[in-house]
């Protein structure tokens, strides 16, 4: 009886590795993609109607515009593989919703956080890196309370149908 438990246990474990990979290998372009709507949005929103693919200090930290533009594309690619191979998370049904989250937003702030330094989003300093913190806190907490809010009407809208009320 355990043997045949803890190699169901195995499976399961083997799967999730294969779906986390897969994930991370869809995220990548994902992310590359992401990172250009970025970048395309924000030089629309800057006004002066010319694209800025990076941050000039990142440019001239690398001595190219060629070889900042390289880099960042790797990163947000490392960026969505993260997020991409981290929403296994959310599958871990023996976790509660709070351990789910709080593993998701850590590998999201490690992937994150480091890019965000290299690429110069962020100032480098303290605060700079707290606000960039505080920045992708916000963020977080305001899509996953969305996603809360949305799953929850939803099954409330299923219990009707089925005649029971949570």
């Amino acid at each position: 009886m355990w043997r045949s438990s803890e190699r169901l246990l195995d499976c399961e474990v083997l799967e999730m590795k294969k779906q986390a990979i897969l994930r991370g290998l869809l995220g990548f372009p994902l992310g590359v993609a992401m990172g250009q709507f970025i970048t395309v949005a924000a030089s629309a929103a800057s006004g002066y109607g010319t694209y800025s693919a990076v941050m000039p200090e990142f440019a001239a930290e690398l001595g190219s515009e060629l070889g900042a533009v390289a880099l960042q594309m790797l990163l947000c690619g490392l960026m969505g593989a993260a997020f991409g191979a981290a929403s296994v998370i959310w599958q871990l049904e023996r976790w509660s919703i709070a351990a789910q989250s709080a593993a998701y937003f850590a590998v999201g702030a490690a992937a994150m956080l480091p890019a965000a330094y290299i690429a110069h989003w962020m100032e480098r300093s303290a605060v700079g890196f707290a606000a960039y913190f505080g920045i992708y806190a916000g963020i977080f907490a305001a899509v996953w309370l969305g996603q809360y809010l949305s799953l929850r009407a939803r099954l409330r809208r299923l219990n009707r149908r089925l005649g029971e009320d949570i």
